[in-house]
């Protein structure tokens, strides 16, 4: 499999199981690229999403991506500390155009003590029955989540206590 050159440039596509457009990242920072992860940065980057609408990103973000985990983990550097955005997804895949994924609706928001929210379960049902999602699908998903929810609580990976900030300070250094 193809992987981007860290300190390159890329766009992050995500797609729904349709295989219609979801949303865009127009510019990424890579960090670290192999075959199986990627680790890159973005701070005020254009998002474009699929009914047109274009938007900006507040703050830098550090994204993690997995080729064995239905889910990719940002970490966003706000004032108060820390807050991540989870996708429940399938495992991405890199061409030459794009890192990209399908979006599987469920979504995970940790905040700074931890804590955090389930998200989007209704848009989850509905695309569920309206794509078709097959059932094997829907097991995988429900697997991931859990173990989702166990890298939160164990501080495992991307929420470990110095992975945002020591990939965020490699960023500032390509700057």
């Amino acid at each position: 499999m193809l992987s981007p050159k860290v300190a390159s440039k890329m766009q992050i596509q995500s797609y729904k199981h349709n295989g219609k457009i979801h949303r865009i990242w127009e510019t990424n920072f890579v960090l670290q690229a192999t075959q199986s992860v990627i680790i890159g940065a973005n701070d005020r980057t254009r998002v474009i999403e699929a009914d047109g609408r274009i938007w900006m990103t507040r703050e830098p973000a550090i994204f993690y991506f997995h080729t064995d985990h239905w889910f990719n983990i940002i970490g966003m550097m706000k004032e108060d500390g820390i807050h991540y955005y989870c996708n429940i997804s399938s495992p991405f895949v890199y061409d030459r155009e794009a890192l990209k994924y399908i979006d599987y609706d469920l979504d995970v928001k940790v905040f700074p003590d931890m804590t955090y929210d389930l998200l989007d379960e209704e848009e989850y049902e509905v695309n569920r029955v309206k794509m078709q999602y097959p059932k094997e699908l829907h097991g995988i998903l429900e697997n991931q989540l859990i173990q989702l929810h166990n890298w939160i609580r164990q501080r495992k990976g991307p929420f470990s206590p110095d992975f945002i900030d020591s990939w965020y300070e490699r960023y500032l250094t390509y700057r």
